[in-house]
């Protein structure tokens, strides 16, 4: 059984797949990376793959913690000098991992330090609230992505922290063992924060996930677990970022998403990464502006998915890839032990890209980073049949629940193929200043029927909630539009989809079966999740209190949000909202209330 231990054998034995492992592709080279150069998209330079280690990001944890978000300067390869960007909490670029621990409360003291903004060229001051004062004085908006968080620590996009200003926020720790992430939400500008650095991500442990040796479920840990944060960008000769993607959006104009042609990952462009022969445990997360991926290893080599957006599944989900959209996250466990001393496996990507960057010839971008099997041995550890259920295991999922509640949602926007227009995108055809917003009362399971009526997917991100997927439907969507015409925008248009459908309600995947945040709705579709509202006291906080943005916005000049709040300045409720960022950031986003 030459390459496979005997151990891996028969756990790969176990769940009927010991003939799945084929063997090793060479590793990638350059000519496998550069090629559909359109002259319609910019390009990044030449660039070797695997010329940089890795980065393993440091840790932070404890009750009380302190972030600033700040200017710096970074390189994202060897062959690259630093340019400007953004980090947290010390690092040039992205920020550390936090770790927080279910059941214990915990504050952090988020400051904002920035010093102008790598893209403020960018900028488009058309869009929703801009001012030309974002340039030099940039506000940010922290958001705890997938946490269980009151709404005045939520990291709302109309909560705004301005240069020199700082703001406490307070998590009650209601989150079970997951894989989170934080990253800037700020209105309009969301896309240019994040795409500068501003992310990081955000570990939850509990007592059966400690993510130490002693953890309860058997699971790698300290070296054996690493986090990767993925992206793709467009990098310049200079070592800069460019955030524009083809030459049909002037610069200042804002953009309806692009992919990128290098692959990032914490920092770094096509890293290598020297792995023991053993069990990993990679916490991944889909940190891109744009891009759907479909995640697979060069060689083929199988991974077990044992969890997801909002913590472990049921039981291992034995694959040989899986599809991330925008914000998703997987928790994977990969064996390295069924390769031989030497060899190299890669994180490679095939998905095409959405169809508006296809339209301009853009390719999918292939590559993410490579693993280098050393002779040591590694983690011994059994990957366990069940994850929940068992003893010293957490409960096994609820069923998903009867909803109680229907509500039809629509995700939209126009085709205008190489138009130098600027499009609407938006959800129920309005503005993210409507006063016709989602209202669900606390307490009550709600079914929401998510129609995607355009050409391209798109992630759909509920704030505080976790929910179940149902599944997905193809409909007509011709029909659909042709007997409930599209009212001009700021009227709502969310028909009732369920006499459209032309095709049975196809299940998720079964590495998504489990709790989510964001899910991706499909062109053309409708994807149903299930939805729970928890109550004011479940939760410890009224999840419908009004709160205020820290002094210091209106004072500088920035932003002027105080036409969009509920009244006096004072905000309310949380955000639904395309996790595409270009998306979010052009009206696809909307407020919603839990209400009594």
């Amino acid at each position: 059984m030459d390459g496979i231990s005997r151990r891996t054998a028969l756990r790969l034995a176990a769940f009927g797949t010991a003939a799945a492992l084929v063997p090793a592709v060479r590793s990638a080279g350059a000519q496998d990376i550069f090629s559909g150069h359109s002259p319609l998209l910019f390009h990044s330079p030449p660039l070797r793959p695997f010329a940089d280690e890795l980065p393993r990001l440091p840790v932070v944890s404890g009750t009380t913690l302190a972030l600033d978000a700040h200017s710096s300067a970074h390189s994202f390869h060897a062959d690259l000098p630093p340019a400007p960007t953004f980090g947290y909490g010390g690092l040039d670029y992205l920020g550390p991992t936090v770790e927080s621990v279910h059941g214990q409360p915990w504050t952090l003291q988020y400051t904002n330090t920035t010093q102008g903004n790598p893209h403020a060229a960018d900028m488009d001051m058309s869009l929703h609230a801009m001012s030309e004062h974002d340039r030099h004085m940039t506000p940010t908006s922290l958001h705890l992505h997938g946490n269980i968080t009151p709404p005045a620590s939520d990291g709302h996009s109309e909560m705004l922290v301005y240069p020199g200003v700082s703001l406490t926020q307070s998590f009650p720790g209601l989150n079970e063992a997951a894989g989170l992430w934080y990253h800037d939400h700020a209105m309009s500008i969301t896309r240019i924060n994040v795409y500068a650095g501003l992310a990081g991500m955000h570990l939850v442990r509990d007592r059966y996930d400690t993510g130490g040796p002693d953890n309860a479920l058997g699971l790698p840990s300290g070296e054996f677990e690493i986090p990767l944060i993925l992206q793709e960008k467009i990098m310049n000769p200079d070592g800069s970022m460019s955030i524009r993607t083809n030459v049909t959006v002037p610069q200042g104009r804002w953009e309806g998403g692009g992919t990128g042609d290098v692959g990032v990952v914490n920092g770094k462009i096509w890293p290598t990464v020297e792995v023991a022969r053993g069990l990993y445990r990679l916490r991944i997360v889909n940190a891109g502006s744009y891009s759907v991926w479909n995640l697979f290893l060069s060689n083929r080599l199988r991974f077990w998915v044992i969890g997801n957006d909002a913590g472990l599944l049921d039981a291992p989900v034995l694959t040989d890839s899986v599809r991330l959209a925008p914000a998703e996250r997987v928790d994977v466990l990969v064996d390295f032990g069924a390769l031989q001393p030497g060899e190299v496996v890669e994180l490679r990507n095939d998905e095409p890209p959405p169809a508006q960057a296809a339209s301009l010839g853009a390719v999918p971008m292939p590559l993410f980073c490579q693993f280098r099997v050393a002779s040591g041995r590694g983690f011994v550890g059994d990957v366990m049949t069940m994850y929940r259920g068992g003893k010293g295991q957490p409960a096994l999922l609820p069923p998903p629940p009867t909803p109680t509640v229907q509500r039809t949602v629509t995700v939209n926007q126009p085709s205008t193929g190489l138009s130098l227009e600027t499009p609407m995108m938006n959800l129920n055809n309005l503005f993210y200043d409507s006063p016709d917003i989602e209202m669900p009362a606390q307490g009550t399971v709600e079914q929401w029927n998510i129609v995607n009526t355009t050409v391209e997917p798109h992630p759909i991100h509920l704030h505080l909630v976790h929910f179940r997927t149902v599944g997905r439907a193809p409909i007509d969507l011709n029909a659909y539009t042709r007997d409930n015409p599209r009212p001009n925008v700021g009227v709502r248009w969310a028909p009732d989809v369920e006499r459209y459908m032309t095709g049975p309600l196809a299940p998720p995947a079964a590495w998504e079966a489990g709790a989510k945040d964001t899910v991706n709705t499909y062109p053309g579709t409708v994807t149903r999740i299930l939805v729970r509202f928890p109550t004011a006291d479940e939760l410890g906080f009224d999840p419908d209190a009004t709160f205020s943005a820290p002094t210091g916005g209106h004072e500088t000049g920035g932003h002027d949000m105080g036409a969009h709040s509920s009244g006096d300045g004072e905000l309310q409720g949380y955000m639904w909202h395309c996790h595409m960022l270009d998306h979010e950031d052009h009206e696809m986003m909307q407020r919603f209330r839990v209400v009594r």
